[in-house]
């Protein structure tokens, strides 16, 4: 909430407030049906504290924000997200149902109006709140491998086969230290057996000490070849308020620490040439790259300088609008790997269909994608921030499997 404006938060709270008011008239048209009063008024009690309650914490938290202890913060404002959208949301899809049912009325005689349309409303609101409960306590924790083979002309024989495992915007502050709700995710990254283990940023929401006794948990990741990183947007503490230069320094340098504390080269900036029978691809990492106004950190010209005549190689770059602004036409760069939209954290999918609203700002927004022989993949990233759910939009551990075209 720091980002946003108090009037902004106010505002938010009338829109709140409405939607409540409009479920609170269909409700009672649902709660009308009960005999006992005792048991109406029980409800639309708990209705009203809980509107109220949420209200009016949103707009203490926001003025009290300034001196909370940063970890608690965190949590705080990611518990208000999570309450504020799985109460506002199913509200507003319940009016919506209902409202449309009652005006349109074709369906059903006035009579059966009376019962039926009520409970189909009750039944639409309800449905999305599980959605969004069980998005909280079980999807955002269900780690999905997304398996790929990508073909090239260009791939020394010597890399067929090459398996990569990406892993992106792990965000380790939304998990409070919960260490054994990554337990799985090592699991299976360790049983796919990578070649090498790529980190496409924002290991941290915000700061370093997000990062304590994770190093345990990490340097139990088992790459045969090396493990890389880079950094996102988040991990520079660009959205912080610090005490001075030198504490953001300080924050900056324990988190590229703690990189090498779990044997991850951090790229900045640079590339790395790798070696199998006297064939070479290059891995190349840029800092954090995004449009103006965001700070550009990256630097891909000089990442790149010194593999300018290496046949293959792979980009690790956070943000994916990168790629269509300094990648496809411009360089040989074969692969591009990035994360950072996190896929909004919720997607509607069937079949082979997957949409999500954040398409409207990120192009590239979640899976593989190509342009004539230039391939980016975007990474739905393992972790979460702001809202604690994933609805649609499993976290995720991408396996890349490179196979050269054999004549």
């Amino acid at each position: 909430m720091k980002s946003f404006s108090l009037f902004t938060i106010i505002l938010l709270c009338i829109a709140i407030l409405l939607i409540d008011i409009l479920a609170f008239y269909w409700l009672q048209s649902i709660t009308s049906l009960i005999e006992f009063s005792l048991l109406k008024s029980i409800i639309h009690s708990l209705f009203w504290f809980f509107t109220i309650g949420l209200i009016t914490s949103v707009i203490i938290l926001k003025a009290t924000l300034d001196d909370i202890n940063p970890a608690r913060k965190q949590l705080l404002i990611s518990s208000f997200y999570g309450l504020a959208i799985s109460s506002f949301v199913p509200k507003l899809i319940f009016v919506i149902i209902i409202s449309i049912l009652y005006f349109t009325n074709y369906l059903f005689s006035e009579s059966e109006s009376l019962i039926i349309v009520p409970i189909i409303g009750l039944f639409s609101g309800f449905i999305p709140f599980f959605v969004i409960v069980y998005g909280v306590f079980i999807a955002i924790y269900k780690f999905k491998v997304h398996l790929h083979t990508i073909q090239y002309n260009s791939l020394p024989k010597a890399f067929n086969g090459l398996k990569i495992v990406q892993l992106s915007d792990l965000h380790l502050g939304s998990f409070n230290y919960r260490y054994h709700r990554l337990e799985t995710a090592i699991k299976k990254i360790n049983h796919l057996q990578p070649d090498y283990i790529l980190i496409t940023g924002d290991l941290v929401n915000n700061y370093a000490w997000e990062l304590r006794g994770w190093d345990n948990v990490f340097q139990k990741l088992e790459a045969s070849k090396g493990k890389y990183a880079i950094l996102g947007n988040h991990d520079y503490g660009d959205y912080s308020k610090w005490d001075s230069e030198r504490a953001k320094q300080d924050n900056f340098d324990a988190i590229k620490q703690f990189y090498k504390n779990i044997g991850f080269k951090l790229l900045l900036n640079e590339a790395e040439i790798i070696s199998e029978n006297k064939e070479y691809i290059a891995i190349i990492g840029v800092e954090n790259w995004s449009k103006r106004p965001s700070k550009q950190y990256g630097d891909l010209q000089k990442a790149t300088k010194s593999v300018a005549t290496i046949p293959f190689k792979i980009l690790l770059s956070h943000d994916p609008t990168h790629w269509t602004e300094e990648v496809i036409g411009k360089t040989d760069i074969a692969l591009t790997l990035s994360g950072h939209t996190h896929g909004m954290q919720a997607a509607f999918k069937y079949k082979n269909l997957e949409w999500s609203p954040i398409k409207y700002k990120f192009k590239h927004w979640a899976g593989l994608y190509k342009h004539k022989q230039q391939y980016l993949y975007v990474n739905r990233g393992l972790g979460w921030l702001g809202f604690p759910a994933r609805i649609g939009m499993r976290p995720e551990i991408t396996c890349i499997k490179l196979k050269k075209y054999l004549d």
